[in-house]
This record gives structure tokens, C-alpha cells and sequence, in this order.
């Protein structure tokens, strides 16, 4: 029943992105008489769970793990309790094809699961308030680790005065962003909003983006009607209030589903370290170049990262983001991997050693 083609294209649930993948991931569970359903939205451990039979709210006292990396989140696909069913369960989770992860605010080593099965994470940027490309790489990172494609949004385009600024602002963001489309898009004109609702059609798409970046203007444009509430921003800072406190998943009228998701203050990495690579991929060509496999691209002869700055066919600025984020990464993995731990105090002793050497070998050119 859940592993023809036929039957999967009529599904109840294909406009939410049910297909023979999770049909087949389903059949055990169909088996022993459960509902496949989507997670559409969580609050304080009862889900919200549409289903063939509707939308139902389940508990999900049965798939509370020690690993908050596990628990139950929007975007994804569960088994369900049968109807006639009271109260009603989440019995399991289908394992994710993709996670977009943070690190949590506390000082644990722990990661948050944002949006789950994301095909789309759309990044929105508000042209409202002056561009911080290393929060962009950051969000770039976190969303090429996800296994979803990336796109950047640049919001409020209408807010820029000539076409000459905006493309300026675009090829800023390209060049932070290889091989990420990024579209300049105006909600309130409607500018860009085709290209968009393109782009997201058939699959799933997450938003993210600062509070005031203009999710849920993008989410009410792509959707057709006002659906999500929408507050206006600081003129000060640009910021504004958490018009979206919960992550709900909406069915597009274009095709595919959306993830609105609360305003981001945060935006740690979590084990991102081939995202970074992915975020910076012409500084990890470079590098391939050094002389040393190891290079810092600091002072170390034969560094062609280095040369590559010099000449000013790389930016300072970006090779200083990529080096922040590369430590802070590093530290993540270090909190959670005690093999990672003994490996960067080797590297903190070396360096110590060599600058202690270096200050000696200064005092002696001195005396």
C-alpha cells in the first residue's frame, strides 16, 4: 500500500513531501497498524502531527531521548497512534535525511535541531541595515553542514536607493557565498518573489535569519495570504521582536512546504567543519598550494593563502572569518571528543613553546 507509485503520488500526505523514500522508511511501522505523519509544529512535549486522517496533537512522551539532538522536531516524520486512539502518541521517528543544527546558548555540549528533512535553507539578510558577511558565512556553514542547499535571501531590497548599490550589495554576498544563488527580493513590491517561490517549489524550505530579517513578510509572500504575524523593526538597529515563536511547516499554493522559524541572537556551529570547508572553498584550494600541509597561513614561508592576500585576490577579512569560525568549530567538537581535546592542548603546548622560544631568542638579539 505504501510502496507503489501510484498510491505514493495520491498520498494524502505528498503535498507535504511524502514520497517512496519515506514510504518505504514507513512500511515496518504501517505493519503494526500506525499513521505516517509530518511534524507541522512542537510545543512543550505535544506535537502537532498532520497525517492522511488530518492533523492530530500527539505526545511525545515515548520518543523523549537523553540526546536533545534526537528529540522531536518540526520537519519531522513520524509514526503516530491509529485513530480511535486517546490520548494520542508519537511512537517513533523515521530516521532524517537532513538536520539543521546549532550549538546551543549554554555552556553544555549540546546541540538544538532547528528544522528537520530540509531540501532549502534561505537565509534571509535584511538590506535594511548594513551587511555582516561573516554572519552570512556563518549561517552558510551551518546550513551546507545541514545537507540542504543553501540559498541567500537579501530582504528589503526596496530599501536600497539605486540598482547600481543593490548589485554592488549582491556580488558582496556571492563572493562570501560560492556556489549559493543569492537573490535580492522586495516583499512589499513584489520584486524577486517569482524567483523565489521557483527556487522552493517542490521540497521543503527552512527560513532563518536575525529577528527583523523579514521571514515571515517572505513566508506571508510565498503563501499568498498573511498567514504568520509580522511586527515592525527597530529603526535604531534594524532588529525586531520575535513575531514567530514556535517553528511551524506551511504548504506552499506554488508546490513544497515552508519552515518559519523564531528569530536567531545565536548562531553557534555544531561540528560544522566540512560546512566551513564549503563556506571557503577557494581558501581550501589555496591551501593545497602551501608548502606546508599543515599551514596556519600565518607567517609560515610558502603560504599560498598568504600570497594570495597579498596580491588581493583574497580579503583579509574573509580569511580572518574563516579562521574564527575553523576555532570555533574546533572548540565544539573538542567539548564533545576527548581524543579532539588532547589534540588541541598538543597544538596549545607547541605554540607556547615556540612563542616562549621566539621572546628568548628576541631578549638574546637584544642583549
Amino acid at each position: 500500500m505504501y510502496l507503489s507509485s501510484s498510491s505514493v503520488s495520491s498520498h494524502p500526505l505528498a503535498v507535504y513531501g511524502w514520497d517512496e523514500g519515506w514510504a518505504a522508511e514507513f512500511a515496518p511501522h504501517a505493519e503494526q497498524g500506525f499513521l505516517p505523519g509530518r511534524v507541522v509544529r512542537v510545543d512543550r512535549g505535544l506535537c502537532d502531527v498532520v497525517t492522511p486522517a488530518g492533523v492530530v496533537r500527539a505526545d511525545t512522551e515515548f520518543v523523549v531521548p537523553r540526546d536533545p539532538m534526537k528529540v522531536v522536531c518540526t520537519g519531522d516524520w513520524v509514526a503516530v497512534d491509529p485513530d480511535g486512539s486517546d490520548p494520542r502518541y508519537v511512537r517513533t521517528l523515521l530516521p532524517r535525511r537532513t538536520a539543521f543544527v546549532r550549538s546551543t546558548s549554554s555552556k553544555r555540549s549540546e546541540g538544538q535541531i532547528l528544522a528537520a528533512n530540509v531540501d532549502h535553507a534561505i537565509i534571509a539578510v535584511s538590506l535594511a541595515v548594513e551587511l555582516d558577511l561573516g554572519r552570512v558565512e556563518r549561517f552558510l556553514a551551518l546550513a551546507w553542514e545541514s545537507g540542504a542547499q543553501p540559498v541567500v535571501v537579501l530582504s528589503k531590497a526596496d530599501l536600497v536607493p539605486d540598482a547600481v548599490t543593490l548589485s554592488y550589495l549582491v556580488k558582496d554576498v556571492e563572493a562570501s557565498a560560492p556556489g549559493v544563488p543569492v537573490l535580492p527580493v522586495s516583499a512589499r513590491l513584489g520584486e524577486g518573489v517569482d524567483v523565489l517561490a521557483a527556487v522552493v517549489s517542490g521540497g521543503t524550505s527552512v527560513l532563518l535569519g536575525q529577528s527583523g530579517a523579514g521571514k515571515s513578510t517572505l513566508a506571508n509572500v510565498l503563501l499568498g495570504e498573511d498567514v504568520m504575524t509580522v511586527q515592525a523593526t527597530r529603526d535604531m538597529d534594524g532588529k525586531g521582536r520575535h513575531t514567530t515563536t514556535t517553528r511551524n511547516l506551511l504548504v506552499l499554493p506554488c508546490g513544497g512546504v515552508v519552515i518559519d522559524t523564531p528569530g536567531l541572537r545565536g548562531v553557534g556551529l555544531w561540528d560544522a567543519g566540512t560546512g566551513v570547508g564549503q563556506v571557503f572553498s577557494e581558501i581550501a584550494e589555496l591551501a593545497q598550494e602551501c608548502r606546508f600541509h599543515d599551514c596556519a597561513h600565518g607567517t609560515e614561508p610558502g603560504c599560498a593563502v598568504r600570497a594570495a592576500v597579498d596580491v588581493g585576490e583574497l580579503s583579509e577579512r574573509r580569511l580572518d572569518s574563516y579562521r574564527k569560525l575553523l576555532r570555533e568549530n574546533q572548540w565544539i567538537v573538542a567539548k564533545t571528543d576527548a581524543r579532539v581535546r588532547a589534540e588541541l592542548r598538543r597544538e596549545w603546548k607547541r605554540k607556547g613553546a615556540e612563542g616562549r622560544a621566539a621572546m628568548e631568542a628576541k631578549r638574546g638579539r637584544r642583549g
